[in-house]
């Protein structure tokens, strides 16, 4: 897998674990690409964190994804063929697990107490968001292995080899990598 920005990407998938940085650093790099950002978790949860419905799900992010340039974050496999087939560029955010697991802990706490709107008015619960089964926290616990092991497999597909494959193992390799292209612009 890369390390480094090799070309500019016009239709860039950020993908890793829960709590990791998928929307901060989607939200840089399309500030300074000047491209539409796309968050999955906007496309997928309705009012009251109802989930919408596969086809529901799978014709949004198809619409979202028409134009021509365009940063998508998220890891629904629902829909992670029609992600990847049409992006030229996936970041792999694969940072260990007690960072992410500081910087889940941190957000969560954060929206929780501030009542931060997310999408479709849907609100963290410190109940749910730290003790339910339904925990984003115990989400992570769950998923983090399984995601470190998926994602370098899933990019050795015949299906995916067209993309640029860019793995950031610690915040300190995703600043220098934004740095690489820092002074350089899409047109």
């Amino acid at each position: 897998m890369k390390e480094g920005f090799q070309s500019c990407g016009q239709r860039i998938s950020i993908v890793g674990t829960t709590g990791s940085g998928k929307t901060t650093l989607a939200r840089k790099i399309a500030q300074h690409l000047e491209i539409p950002h796309i968050e999955l978790d906007a496309l997928y949860w309705e009012p009251n964190w109802t989930a919408a419905s596969e086809q529901v799900f799978r014709e949004r992010v198809s619409e979202a994804l028409k134009g021509d340039r365009w940063i998508i974050d998220g890891n629904y496999s629902k829909v992670r063929e029609i992600v990847l087939s049409q992006a030229d560029t996936v970041v792999f955010l694969d940072y260990s697990f007690w960072l992410v697991m500081r910087q889940l802990l941190q957000r969560t706490l954060r929206r929780s107490l501030k009542q931060e709107e997310l999408w479709n008015g849907n609100r963290e619960d410190i109940w749910k968001s730290f003790f339910s089964q339904d925990s984003i926290l115990l989400w992570m616990v769950q998923t983090y292995q399984r995601n470190r092991e998926k994602y370098p497999a899933l990019f050795q597909q015949v299906e995916y080899v067209h993309l640029s494959v860019v793995h950031l193992q610690s915040p300190q390799m995703t600043k220098k990598w934004l740095l690489s292209f820092n002074s350089y612009r899409c047109n």
